[in-house]
């Protein structure tokens, strides 16, 4: 087994299981100790010694390398592959999920995610995924550390630079753009027209009256620029957060806007918020509406939060066609231009 692509895994597994982030980056600064040497070469310091004075390699990185070159799938791998259902050889998408093409909200160490945006990016091209949008912040979510105008032509700039070097995996320039107190959308909308997609979500005032949060949402949804309205009720149902009883909107006038729009509601698989609940997703249905089954990542271990979300939308009758992260990349950017 590759020792770079089992330390990855392991991270990976650590940050979906939510695990402290000091022991992901163990294992992800091992992985980066060891990624330029040829075979030969690592296997000649793992038996001279010389591995385990390496920067950045511990007792427990050394342990899943060692195992690795010898062939087998290291131990700890084993572990946190059962204990996530999976079998030691790991398993491959079934369902909906292998349906699912791509990711249209996550973050990155541009706001609050954990790692770079070239990390999430072979993230995503490892789970499988044809696209990625990085969806960072905007600037009014300081407490997220979002993004300026000018800090998010900065990324864009960078994202060109990330998918020169990734044939395998389209990148999409994104925001979480946060619905103001008034439904406007915390951009300008010169940058909100430079941007494959747009991602709109209400982080603040969430328990604001019915009518006035019915209100703000109905603004944000016309909006032209808007394209996903995200984690729509804003709940937590569990997790280190504790948890946070969801928004008061009227459903169905939202969610018509939104199929009259072409605005799509996201199934946030966030097990934290499984977001929105079922009888919301019921209404959206029968609205009409479309759907985007995203992960709202905010670390590369994330992604594999899609398979909630497929799962939640194939328990609640959500056909495939309806989700547009079903769509090739092509498609999906003709229906975000409009």
């Amino acid at each position: 087994m590759d020792p770079v692509a089992a330390l990855e895994e392991i991270a990976f597994l650590l940050e979906r299981d939510r695990a402290s982030a000091y022991k992901s980056k163990a294992f992800r600064k091992a992985a980066d100790a060891i990624r330029d040497l040829e075979p030969g070469q690592l296997a000649d310091r793992a038996a001279d010694g010389r591995l385990r004075r390496t920067a950045g390699v511990g007792d427990s990185t050394f342990a899943v390398i060692a195992q690795a070159l010898a062939g087998e799938v290291p131990e700890r791998l084993a572990d946190l592959r059962a204990k996530a259902g999976l079998s030691p050889a790991g398993a491959a998408a079934t369902g909906l999920r292998a349906e699912l093409r791509g990711d249209l909200h996550a973050h990155t160490e541009w706001s609050d995610g954990t790692t770079s945006l070239a990390v999430m990016a072979k993230a995503a091209e490892a789970q499988g995924l044809e696209y990625l949008a990085i969806t960072d912040h905007s600037p009014s979510l300081r407490v997220a550390n979002g993004l300026s105008a000018e800090r998010l032509a900065e990324q864009q700039e960078l994202i060109e630079v990330v998918q020169a070097g990734m044939p395998n995996l389209r990148l999409l320039a994104g925001i979480e753009v946060d619905i103001l107190l008034d439904g406007a959308l915390d951009q300008t909308p010169e940058m909100l027209d430079r941007l494959d997609v747009v991602v709109g979500s209400v982080h603040s005032k969430l328990r604001m009256e019915r009518a006035e949060m019915t209100a703000r949402m109905l603004r944000a949804i016309a909006d032209p620029h808007l394209n996903v309205l995200g984690h729509c009720t804003g709940r937590l149902v569990e997790g280190s957060r504790g948890t946070r009883p969801q928004s008061e909107f009227d459903a169905e006038a939202v969610f018509a806007a939104c199929a009259e729009h072409d605005v799509a509601v996201e199934i946030n698989s966030r097990p934290e918020r499984q977001d929105p609940p079922d009888g919301l997703i019921a209404i959206a249905l029968d609205a009409g509406c479309l759907f985007s089954i995203d992960s709202d990542a905010h670390a590369p271990g994330h992604l594999s939060f899609l398979e909630l979300g497929a799962a939640r939308a194939e328990s609640n009758g959500v056909p495939a066609e309806r989700i547009i992260t079903t769509w090739p990349a092509e498609r999906l950017l003709e229906w975000a231009g409009r």
